[in-house]
């Protein structure tokens, strides 16, 4: 099936191509361990660290295209995440978590296909906002209600779930699909954003699988 021909919408498309691989996320790893609050506080400081570089080159590349007619409707600041990172990282592991917690090669791996994504007109980045925001508001509002729970965290070290700039997060989910569907407007080649939204999803599986790997190994090898 051409997906970017039979999908009612460009949203609906990056729904459609990643709906297989976002249920593989959810057991995959460190993710499902956090869904079935069996996380530890140790996986979840290394989890953060190695999203935060994605994140990273994310917000990074859509400030740079920004202006693009492509990318400006999604390059909103209310729901950029590293800053949120580092704070939560903070809290959870301490100020020195940048020489204490590994940047495993998953998540530099990670990174590094976001920064690609980022090149010429950016139009991989629109799957890469995809799969990070929308999952942030939607199953990372659940997550944080699990983890404050299974891993006794305050509110202070939950702000990466948090959009004080956001009033009404249902709404503000719609209209950030809306926005989505609106930059397919100006020529985007849909292959790419749809190849990048499914390779994010991927590398978030690698990431996932890769921290419960990192976890113990730290307990085998605790120095």
């Amino acid at each position: 099936m051409d997906i970017g021909v039979e999908a009612a919408s460009f949203s609906s498309a990056l729904r459609s191509r990643t709906h297989v691989l976002h249920g593989q996320a959810e057991r995959s790893g460190f993710i499902a361990d956090m869904l079935r609050g069996r996380a530890s506080r140790l996986g979840y400081a290394i989890f953060l660290r190695n999203l935060l570089p994605a994140y990273e080159q994310l917000e990074a590349g859509l400030d740079r295209h920004r202006t693009n007619p492509l990318i400006r409707e999604v390059a909103l600041r209310a729901v950029y995440r590293a800053d949120a990172l580092k704070a939560d990282l903070d809290q959870v592991h301490g100020r020195n978590w940048r020489g204490a917690l590994p940047l495993l090669p998953a998540g530099k791996r990670y990174a590094d296909h976001v920064a690609r994504a980022a090149q010429g007109k950016g139009e991989g980045l629109l799957g890469h906002a995809y799969v990070r925001y929308l999952g942030d508001l939607n199953g990372g509002q659940v997550l944080s209600r699990l983890l404050a729970k299974s891993l006794d965290l305050p509110p202070e070290a939950l702000s990466f779930y948090r959009f004080p700039l956001i009033e009404d997060l249902e709404g503000f989910r719609l209209g950030y699909r809306a926005a989505l569907d609106r930059s397919a407007d100006h020529g985007l080649e849909w292959s790419i954003a749809l190849d990048a939204a499914a390779q994010a999803f991927a590398l978030n599986i690698e990431v996932s699988e890769a921290v419960n790997d990192a976890v113990a190994e730290r307990a085998v090898n605790p120095s």
